[in-house]
């Protein structure tokens, strides 16, 4: 067993993007990638526990981000490790991607250094976090200890934030139910709910929440 290379699933909506992490990755003796995908509902279907030990998702793609494709493979195969990419020194993507039980999170600006460390880390069983996400967290449970409070869940369910993205991204409510395989009334009935329960009127100000809350690129 020891001598098995570590599967990878690469997720990036970028070929060259991931050309380059499969040449620093297929470098190495212990690791091996199989899958590629170029969006995260793509990558929620290449990862099967029986193919695939760890998967490498970009927290920005199109019709599902890394967040919500991490949730997706962590309930489905939640044998696979996973590390999320992203570009952003950000601490909302950074505790999002510690809540869908990613085991770290990479900044692709030193991913040729971290990365290697962060996948053997991760099969090691052993979070992964780059210096400034280690200050955030410090800094986040001494403010929470003080206040006594925990972080706070997304107001939106994981479903609602798919739709949001989607909508965001200017699909039509049919394009949606087909991408999602429901129908176009749970579609509008969705979106009814959404606009609710944030307040918004119309799609503008859907994709405006939708770029502050990570789920599209501006």
């Amino acid at each position: 067993m020891e001598n098995r290379r570590t599967r990878i699933l690469l997720a990036d909506d970028h070929a060259l993007v991931r050309r380059g992490l499969r040449l620093i990755l297929d470098a190495e003796p212990d690791l091996v990638v199989v899958a590629e995908a170029a969006d995260g509902a793509e990558a929620v279907e290449a990862a099967r526990a029986e193919e695939v030990d760890l998967a490498i998702l970009d927290i920005a793609m199109p019709r599902m981000t890394g967040i919500q494709a991490a949730r997706e493979i962590s309930r489905r195969a939640p044998g696979i490790r996973i590390l999320i990419l992203s570009m952003y020194d950000n601490e909302q993507y950074f505790f999002e991607a510690l809540k869908t039980g990613a085991s770290g999170y990479v900044l692709k600006s030193v991913a040729d250094q971290d990365l290697l460390e962060a996948c053997r880390a991760a099969m090691r069983g052993e979070p992964f976090l780059y210096p400034g996400a280690v200050t955030a967290l410090i800094r986040d449970y001494l403010q929470r200890a003080r206040q006594g409070e925990r972080i706070p869940d997304s107001i939106l369910t994981p479903r609602e934030e798919e739709i949001v993205k989607l909508i965001a991204e200017g699909n039509s409510a049919k394009e949606i139910a087909e991408t999602l395989f429901i129908s176009v009334k749970t579609v509008d009935r969705h979106r009814a709910n959404i606009l609710q329960k944030l307040g918004m009127r119309d799609r503008l100000e859907l994709t405006r929440y939708a770029i502050r809350a990570g789920l599209v690129e501006p």
